[in-house]
This record gives structure tokens, C-alpha cells and sequence, in this order.
């Protein structure tokens, strides 16, 4: 029973990891305006909530799937949003063109003063006389009565929170025998979904952490190929190490596995 157990867990976590590589896909693109290229612009998918800035020369890389939207804003420019098709994610990039935001007040006062900018000639400056009236106007409790009590605070300060009952077995109580209900399903079935969770998110944030020009401009992995290069280095342990948060010894395998992986898919 427990093999069987393992199994399904195993072949679930499978499926789900490769639907999951095979719904999101890297897709590429540059964001520019009216006068040339916009670099740090945010781009930020809303669906999944990963996002990501444009390099200086305005290029960005994004996991995205179909029907997912992206959020394209930049400082003293018009946010866009666009909705990922097909045809984007079969193409793999897409350009990107933002209008730029005049701001206009409607009105000002330019007033004169003989202040030089320096706050310790500007202070000298200011006679003593409006300094006193100022800390008089706000050191002013001539109006606040003491005595008076804020029955307010008294109020929260007798105020009890409530209490909530979290036992599960409160709501047996009073009928018959104590009650102890077995967790230890909910338990495995959690424990499964925090593993799924984690290796779902693990290309993510290995991406996020190490950067897209170690990925496909140092190791030079092709874009489309980034989930499978994962899988490759998979058996090393590079998810649990990711877990135990031993980045450098990752980075050495993907190194190292990264030459053997050139030679696999030069072969194909």
C-alpha cells in the first residue's frame, strides 16, 4: 500500500512539473518609445506575478502562458498592458512601444525670498522673534484639559479580545467519550502539496536568483530549452540543494552539466 502511495505521488508530481514546463514558456522582447530605447522599464505578468526590468539596451525575458497579460510601465511614460496570444508565444518575442506622459499643473506661484539654500545661513537669518511665535502656536496646551479623561482608551484597555476555540474536538464535546480524530492523511496530503508547490516554483526562482545572462549568456542554454536543462540537472539534487539553500554548489553543477548538455542537444 505504501509503494503504491509513493508511486502516485511520485508519477503526480511528474505530470504536474511537466504541464507546468510545458504551459510557461520564455518569451523575449524590447520596450522603446517615440525617441529610442526605454531601459528599467517594469514588465510584470499579472497572473502569475512575476516580474521583470529592461536591460539598457531595453531587452527583457518573462515566462508567460496564453491568455496571460503583461503590464508594461516606465517612469514619465504611459502604462500598457498587452494580452499574450499564440502567435506571441509561437514567435517568442514581441516589441514593445510606450507613449510618453506630459504632465502639466495648472497654475503656480513664484514667490520672492532671500534665502541663499544653505540651513545654516537661512536660520541665522530668520529673526528671533517669529521663531519664538512659532513654537508658541505649537507648544500652545493652554486649551487641553487635563483632568478630562479619553473614556475611549479606558474603553480598549478593559476590552478583553475574543477568545477563539481552535480544537478540533470541541465540537464533539458533550457527546459520549473524548474524541481523537486521525490527521495523518490531511498531514501526507499537505506535506504533497507543498512539495508540488516547491517544484513548481523552483525554475522560477533559480531563474530570479541567478539571472537570465547565467542561464543564456554564460552557459548559453537555449531559451526553449531551459526547462529541459533543468530536468537534466534534476537527479544531481539541485531542488533539494535549492531547498538547503546551497547556491554555490548549484551553480557548480549547472556549470559543469551545462558542456555535457551542449554535446546531448548538438547531437540531436
Amino acid at each position: 500500500m505504501i509503494k503504491k502511495l509513493l508511486f502516485a505521488s511520485f508519477f503526480f508530481i511528474y505530470c504536474i512539473n511537466s504541464f507546468s514546463q510545458e504551459k510557461n514558456k520564455i518569451i523575449s522582447g524590447q520596450v522603446s518609445d517615440s525617441l529610442g530605447i526605454i531601459k528599467n522599464a517594469n514588465i510584470i505578468n499579472l497572473k502569475t506575478k512575476q516580474g521583470t526590468f529592461s536591460s539598457d539596451e531595453g531587452l527583457f525575458r518573462i515566462f508567460v502562458s496564453e491568455g496571460d497579460s503583461l503590464r508594461v510601465s516606465s517612469v514619465q511614460h504611459i502604462p500598457r498592458l498587452f494580452l499574450i496570444t499564440r502567435k506571441i508565444i509561437k514567435e517568442k518575442n514581441m516589441q514593445i512601444l510606450l507613449k510618453s506622459n506630459i504632465y502639466t499643473l495648472d497654475t503656480f506661484e513664484l514667490k520672492r525670498h532671500h534665502l541663499s539654500g544653505r540651513l545654516g545661513i537661512d536660520t541665522k537669518a530668520v529673526p528671533n522673534n517669529k521663531k519664538d511665535s512659532l513654537l508658541a502656536k505649537v507648544l500652545d496646551f493652554s486649551n487641553v484639559n487635563f483632568k478630562q479623561k479619553d473614556q475611549t482608551i479606558d474603553a480598549n484597555i478593559r476590552a478583553k479580545p475574543p477568545v477563539n476555540n481552535t480544537d478540533p474536538n470541541s465540537r464533539f464535546v458533550g457527546a459520549g467519550a473524548s474524541a481523537t480524530i486521525p490527521f495523518k492523511d490531511s498531514e501526507r496530503l499537505w506535506a504533497l502539496r507543498r512539495e508540488l508547490a516547491l517544484k513548481k516554483a523552483f525554475p522560477f526562482k533559480i531563474l530570479s536568483e541567478l539571472g537570465e545572462k547565467f542561464f543564456f549568456d554564460e552557459l548559453k542554454i537555449p531559451v526553449e530549452k531551459y526547462f529541459h536543462f533543468l530536468e537534466y540537472c534534476n537527479p544531481l539534487g539541485i531542488e533539494k540543494m535549492h531547498k538547503d539553500g546551497k547556491l554555490l554548489e548549484i551553480i557548480k553543477i549547472l556549470r559543469t552539466e551545462s558542456i555535457s548538455y551542449h554535446e546531448i542537444i548538438k547531437n540531436d
